[in-house]
Order: structure tokens, then sequence, then C-alpha cells
């Protein structure tokens, strides 16, 4: 596997460091700026907005552009909103420099997942996506308890230009070990791009990357309540118990990757499944310590087994112009997170007990094969057997020739 990857996986571990550790630092951000608890939780919601507008906005107007020009400039936005954000005087700067740390984050995702295949040959196309994914996972293990901690001793300024230099790491490292000579975007640009999103088939796979990982988010969003209350930690392990959920979810995504190479759409299958019965086995795991441990190892898991396959599912759909359509996918993700905590909530609100968010996300992971199974359908329809399953049809680069050789 090229360097170039590990240039990419560290700019996801800067991005997943500020995404996650803004709640563990809400009451230190609500206390500092004398607002309410609920107040500052709309700076999650800022940088979602912000990922979910700035996704497909700027893989569109980046289109003709090279992409390791559009991946350093990206990061560099990322860095300026940090740095924005721990010198915000009120709440009302730091909203909106959450908002613009968000922009770039699912571009940078969507970007760096089409650098990342092209710079491998076919039959590692998912394992190099999982690689830039694995920075984002490492991020919940050590990244985000690291900050956090940061956050709490240090105040939470700190924890933000903390990362905005891993944001200048990430960018000195994509400057060295981004080949100057990069595959530029495609001919098409912005039109060919957008024709893209016409697709029935690129619908379908976002519309099951939506179903999925709303599956997750519905119950891991009440991850804490679930623990206590069902399980009987205290508050002071569930911090430990997180960190297994991120340990589960790197080994889930390495997994991923590397089936997901051998068989695209039976990983994907695969994954969903797994993710439906450990969701519907929660209400039972709860009950006892060791095995609500096991539980939330196997949540994240069974869930970021699919992050691969869904990404290169996206890809692979829209392989003339790719780059959009696997941006939006990654605004995808951050709408299945605040659907599937919004269905989490009713099933809460519903009175059916502190578990039942995990059996509304067992709903929602079924929805997901059914839509994953609705577009193998329309695969079939659409085109003859052709063997093997192609992860990305895109044509293989100088760099993926030599790793061929």
């Amino acid at each position: 596997m090229p360097l170039a990857l590990l240039a990419l996986a560290v700019g996801a571990f800067g991005i997943g460091t500020t995404e996650f550790v803004m709640m563990g630092l809400l009451p230190d951000v609500a206390d500092d700026l004398n607002i309410s608890i609920p107040s500052a939780g709309h700076l999650v919601s800022a940088y979602a907005l912000g990922v979910v507008i700035g996704a497909p906005l700027l893989a569109a107007v980046t289109a003709r552009m090279s992409r390791r020009t559009v991946l350093i400039g990206l990061m560099g936005l990322f860095v300026a909103g940090n740095a924005l954000s721990a010198l915000a005087p009120g709440n009302g700067w730091l909203l909106a420099a959450r908002f613009l740390s968000g922009l770039p984050h699912g571009a940078f995702f969507g970007v760096g997942a089409v650098v990342a295949t092209s710079l491998v040959a076919p039959e590692r196309k998912a394992r190099s996506v999982s690689l830039m994914f694995l920075g984002l996972t490492v991020a919940n293990v050590v990244g985000v308890p690291v900050a956090t901690l940061m956050g709490q001793q240090l105040g939470w300024r700190a924890t933000f230009l903390g990362v905005s230099a891993i944001g200048l790491a990430a960018i000195a490292a994509l400057a060295f070990l981004i080949p100057r000579d990069h595959e530029h975007a495609t001919a098409q640009g912005l039109r060919g791009e957008l024709a893209a999103l016409r697709s029935v088939p690129v619908w379908l796979s976002l519309g099951t990357t939506v179903a999925g990982f709303g599956a997750l988010f519905a119950a891991y969003s009440y991850i804490t309540p679930m623990l206590t209350d069902a399980a009987g930690y205290a508050g002071a392990s569930v911090t430990v118990l997180l960190a297994l959920f991120g340990v589960g979810a790197t080994a889930g995504n390495l997994l991923g990757g590397r089936l997901a190479d051998h068989s695209l759409r039976g990983t994907l299958f695969g994954g969903l499944a797994s993710l439906v019965a450990v969701l519907a086995l929660f209400p039972l795991l709860m009950r006892a310590e060791l095995t609500a441990a096991v539980a939330v190892t196997l949540l994240g898991m069974a869930a970021f087994v699919t992050g691969s396959p869904l990404q290169l599912m996206v890809m692979e759909k829209a392989s003339s112009a790719p780059s959009l359509a696997s941006s939006a996918n990654q605004a995808a993700f951050n709408l299945a997170n605040a659907g599937g905590a919004w269905i989490g909530g009713l099933a809460l609100a519903a009175g059916f007990g502190v578990t039942s968010p995990a059996l509304a996300g067992a709903a929602l992971a079924v929805l997901g094969l059914g839509v994953a199974a609705l577009a193998a359908v329309v695969d079939r329809r659409r085109a003859p057997a052709t063997g093997r399953e192609r992860v990305v049809a895109t044509h293989v680069p100088r760099e993926a020739e030599a790793v061929r050789r």
C-alpha cells in the first residue's frame, strides 16, 4: 500500500477527532460561554449541517481541479475552522466556526476515497479506502479521549488548537506524499459529476448508507443510558466502553476492506445482517456488564464492516464521475447520524424502555438490507452478468500499475 494513504489517514484522524470531541466538551463550553447544555448541543448540529452542505457543494465546485490540490485546500479550510473555534469570543461565532469546520469533512473523504482507489491495483481498492477510514476509527479510540482530556485540563480552546495542529500535519503529509502528477478530475467536470446523481443505482446506494448507518446511530446516540441504567455501569466507566466501540469499529473497518475486495456486495449484505443481529440482541446483552461490553464492541465492528463497501458501491455506480457521488455519500452518513438519533429518541419518548433505540436501529438495518437487495435487482436487470463484480470501473493509473508489477 502506498504511503500516500497515510496522508489521507492523518487527515481523517483530525476530522474524526474534531467531529466527536464536542460531545465530551459540551459542559465546559456551556460553562465558559454562559449558555445552557441544550444550546451548546447546537454546536454539534452546526458541524453536521456543514458536512451535509459542504460535501456535495465543495466536490462540485472543485470538479475540474487537481485532486491533490483539492485535498490540501480542504484541509486548509479545516485548519481555519478549528483555529477560529479556538478564538471564538462567543456562542454565535463558535457556531459559525463549527459550521465552517464541517464544510470540508464530506468532500475530503469523498475525494480522498477516489484518490485512494486510484493509487492501488484494482483488487486492493476496498482495502485502500478502509486504510483512509482507519484514521476516523482510530480517532474514536485515541484522538477523542486525549482531546477531551486536554480540554478538561487546559480548557476547551486548547483542544481546537491541538486539532488545528493535526490539520497542519495532514497538509504537510498530503503535500509530500500525494504524487504531484496525480490524476486530475475527469474531463466531464461539473456537468458530468451532476449527471452521475441522476442514476437510480447511485440513489439506492445512498439510501442504503442512510438506512444502514441510521441503524447504528439510533442505538449509539443513547448508548450511555443503556450502559448505566440497563447494564449497571458507573458513569465514569462509559469512556472506557466507548473506546471499546472504537476498537470494534477499527477491526470492522479493516475486515470490511479486506472482504470487500473479494465480494463487494456479499460483504455489504453480511455486514448489514450482522448489524441486525447485534442490535436485536441488545436488550438481552445489556442485562449484565460483561455482555454489555461485548455488545458495544460488536456494534462498532458490525457497523463499520459496511463502511468501505458502501463508499465503493456509490463510486462504482458513478464510475465516470465519482467525486461528487462519493462526497454525497459522506453527506448521507451525517443524515444517518441525525435521522438515526431522532428515530431512536422517538422509541425512548414512546416509553418502550431504555434499550428500545437498539430495536429501532435493528428495524432500520432491515430497511437497509431491503434497499441493498433492491439495488442488486436493479443492477441485474440493467446489465447482463459479467462474472466477478468490479469495485470501481476506472482505469489503472501508473502508480497502481507499479504496485501490480
